[in-house]
């Protein structure tokens, strides 16, 4: 297995970062994107403001499990808001989790936010549409 620093040799600005809120989840959506099931996710518009290293599109990122080690790198092709409660079936099955269905997607992500302490119905997503460019 390759490791970060070798990575961002290869793909100069990768970030490293895991998916979910827990290594569980880090690893089961990890395990969704190597896979091609998962190729958008998202996260709070207000957290996406906060962060220095938030990603544009174009840019590489290495997609960590549970465990911290590197699964694949990815390239984030297209950011778009969406207010939560105007996602579509579309993109909970780009989102690739569950079932697929909009109604799984709607109740995992209002868990998510919950724990986050930021879930509204009219909360303002980012999502991130990406490819895989490389499984490790």
């Amino acid at each position: 297995m390759q490791n970060i620093e070798a990575l961002q040799q290869q793909y100069p600005g990768a970030k490293a970062w895991a998916m979910g809120d827990s290594p569980a989840l880090a690893n089961q959506l990890a395990a969704l994107v190597v896979a091609g099931k998962k190729t958008a996710t998202c996260g709070s518009l207000s957290a996406f403001c906060q962060d220095d290293d938030a990603p544009k599109p174009g840019s590489y990122h290495i997609l960590l499990d549970g465990q911290g080690e590197p699964v694949c790198v990815i390239r984030i092709m297209a950011l778009r808001v969406v207010r939560f409660c105007d996602v579509t079936e579309a993109l909970a099955r780009q989102e690739g989790e569950g079932d697929l269905s909009l109604d799984y997607w709607r109740t995992a992500h209002q868990a998510f936010f919950t724990r986050a302490d930021s879930f509204s119905e009219e909360m303002e997503l980012v999502v991130e549409e990406f490819t895989v460019v490389a499984v490790l």
